[in-house]
């Protein structure tokens, strides 16, 4: 099969978040299988080409009213051939979305202009059997394709998969912006692209896509609720019978212990001596008492916000410092919760130590080093980090919900079965129930150990979850072809 991709990041060009660890490895994984990928990318700031080539110097695309020259370079890479749409006005900016003030006011215009050039890539050059396009940056691609508005000629019978990778980011704009970027007005209703008066670019997506799928069994049943929906369940509970889930995969050749170069001593299932190395690095980088090597320690990596549940740290703030544990703390986000951390460390100097940033290498000895990795998210549709955790032997202490549900059994201590703790209630009382649990169980070292043990053995590859993504391609051309 020849499978298009239309992201707005990939590793390793551009990211910021998980949708760019996805994009970058789901085709290379699909290329082992035997398929030509393909993936239609902006070409940032942030992006370095090593061996591109300038496909077309000179692209005009049509957007509303304007005329836009743009320019398309390539570049192979693990088998992929992944195209960059250059165009400096919309891209060469010092962030990918916004800034902290706010999101870029021309987003709708942005990503309706990488849409558009998908379109003439397949048209062009890469001629694929169907498109699969990644999150609301995408969303106008189904839509042009199933219109004649896409200043190209329709490839009507060329199927799309759309892939939500976070329900909570829509692309609303004002309802002006559909002449802006050139979408005809009959396109604006209930049925369409219309919602609560304003366009909603995701919308379009999950309207005019062939199947949609989302990032984990649990997320896509979650999505179909009023809780997890975000207004939007309703028309996903419509089209539930082209909706499904497959869990994303991690990359192993970059998050794995025995072969991690970010850390202080490699290990594995065979041979954990390593991890104390690690533990003790860990404490060192963020300037923690060495004593503490012999206490629980929690590590925490995320976006600082109550998504990912840092509303439920700040809840239980006081009984989770009354226990003997010490945390390390990564990430940036909402003002209020990095404003916590930064409180928490100078109040328990001994206990907390935060870094308010991201840190690649910082994040790998932060999973090498800990002895629990906490998680308590609000929603998630897949997650990534708890996935990594089980590689490291750091116990995932997780709220049952979307992937984390999907990815974390819970552990037993009477069979010996499991692999992390889960709460389900939302709250810090249940949280801290779970933690108390994990830190009860760390109190007895052989079992311990056989939950660490148990965690590592888990295998989250790439490799079966291209295999699921490519049955459900060749559903869709089956479907097509009936």
């Amino acid at each position: 099969m020849k499978i298009l991709m239309v992201a707005s990041e990939a590793v390793p060009y551009s990211k910021t978040g998980g949708l760019a660890d996805v994009v970058g490895a789901l085709p290379v994984a699909l290329h082992t299988l035997g398929h030509q990928v393909g993936v239609v990318l902006p070409h940032y700031r942030m992006t370095r080409l090593e061996h591109g080539e300038t496909l077309w110097p000179n692209l005009t695309i049509s957007l509303g009213a304007e005329r836009i020259s743009t320019s398309v370079q390539t570049e192979a890479h693990d088998g992929v051939k992944f195209y960059f749409l250059s165009y400096p006005p919309f891209f060469d900016r010092p962030a990918l979305y916004g800034i902290p003030e706010g999101d870029f006011p021309d987003n709708a215009e942005r990503f309706a202009l990488l849409c558009k050039a998908a379109i003439e890539i397949a048209q062009r050059d890469f001629h694929p059997d169907l498109f699969h396009c990644h999150d609301w940056q995408s969303a106008l691609a189904p839509v042009l394709l199933r219109s004649t508005n896409s200043g190209a000629a329709p490839l009507p019978r060329t199927p799309v998969l759309f892939t939500i990778h976070n329900l909570g980011y829509q692309g609303l704009f004002p309802a002006e912006t559909m002449e802006k970027i050139g979408l005809a007005s009959g396109l604006f209703t209930i049925d369409g692209l219309e919602y609560y008066g304003k366009l909603n670019l995701l919308k379009g997506g999950l309207v005019y896509s062939d199947a949609i799928n989302t990032v984990s069994r649990g997320y896509a049943r979650e999505i179909q609720t009023e809780e997890y929906g975000f207004g939007l369940d309703g028309l996903l509970r419509r089209r539930s019978q082209v909706l499904s889930g497959i869990l994303n995969g991690v990359d192993y050749s970059l998050w794995n212990p025995a072969t991690d170069k970010f850390l202080a001593a490699n290990y594995g299932p065979r041979s954990l001596a390593g991890k104390r190395k690690c533990k003790q690095d860990l404490l060192e980088q963020f300037s923690l008492p060495a004593e503490n090597l012999d206490r629980p320690l929690i590590g925490i990596v995320s976006r600082l916000s109550a998504q990912k549940g840092a509303d439920l740290i700040a809840e239980a703030a006081e009984e989770l410092m009354a226990e003997d544990v010490t945390i390390v703390a990564l990430g940036a986000g909402d003002a209020e919760y990095e404003d916590m951390f930064r409180e928490l460390a100078a109040t328990y100097p001994q206990k907390v130590s935060a870094r308010i940033a991201y840190d690649n290498a910082l994040a790998h000895k932060i999973e090498a080093g800990a002895d629990i990795f906490l998680m308590p998210s609000r929603y998630e549709p897949c997650g990534l980090n708890q996935i990594y955790s089980l590689k490291y032997g750091t116990v995932p202490v997780v709220r049952a919900t979307g992937g984390l549900d999907d990815t974390i059994e819970a552990f037993d201590p009477k069979t010996g079965k499991g692999t992390g703790f889960k709460f389900a209630e939302y709250t810090g009382t249940a949280m801290m129930g779970a933690i108390r649990a994990a830190l009860e169980t760390y109190g007895a070292p052989k079992l311990w150990r056989k939950l660490m043990l148990n965690a590592m053995r888990q295998d989250y590859s790439w490799r079966a979850s291209a295999a699921q993504y490519a049955k459900l391609y060749e559903g869709l051309l089956a479907g097509l072809a009936g």
